[in-house]
């Protein structure tokens, strides 16, 4: 975790404009809702094989070019597909046969069938064998992240947004605020939430 003493150094030794929000979720719900992409570096990094919304980039998935187009902007292949953040509420009318998995959902780790409202709403996060790989978020599981779906749901009417780790192929997750900002600059993303 870094304070915010060491996240403004940082921002200023880079020379990067920025401006604080007191909450910030209606902003960046906004901003993803215009189709931006915001990448998140947020409290304490998570341990595992995911990133869960405090190293993450996150983008609407209502467009299927997102995988051409962000992926180019990562550099990374075709052959590694976006995941779907989803909030918890929605998650049975997004995802079938979710009773057995309610633990392995929250990490991101499991597939599972899509809906045809999926389908229709997240096609970006939409495998082609009609599976996805979701993270189901609660308030109790990462507050910020679920005020930030709450506000874009609220907006688009769509309980889900794309999420990948924050960072640049072939490299680790970002963990410093030196590592965001590079991974940042360098990716050509649209906002940087720290």
């Amino acid at each position: 975790k870094f304070s915010n003493s060491q996240i403004l150094n940082e921002l200023e030794k880079h020379k990067l404009k920025y401006f604080k929000i007191g909450q910030p979720y209606k902003f960046i719900a906004q901003k993803l809702h215009e189709g931006n992409v915001v990448a998140c570096f947020q409290g304490r990094m998570e341990f595992g094989p995911r990133a869960l919304g405090n190293r993450s980039i996150l983008v609407k998935a209502t467009n299927k070019s997102v995988n051409d187009w962000l992926n180019k902007k990562l550099k990374r292949t075709e052959f590694m597909p976006f995941a779907p953040i989803t909030l918890n509420e929605h998650s049975n009318k997004m995802f079938k046969e979710l009773k057995n998995k309610k633990t392995a959902i929250k990490f991101m780790t499991i597939t599972t069938k899509c809906s045809k409202r999926a389908n229709k709403f997240s096609p970006a996060a939409i495998h082609i064998d009609n599976t996805a790989r979701p993270q189901i978020i609660t308030k109790k599981n990462n507050l910020k992240i679920y005020n930030i779906l709450k506000e874009y749901y609220k907006l688009s009417k769509i309980p889900n947004l794309i999420n990948t780790s924050f960072n640049v192929h072939e490299e680790p997750i970002v963990c410093s605020p030196n590592d965001a900002v590079r991974a940042f600059k360098e990716s050509k993303l649209d906002y940087l939430y720290m």
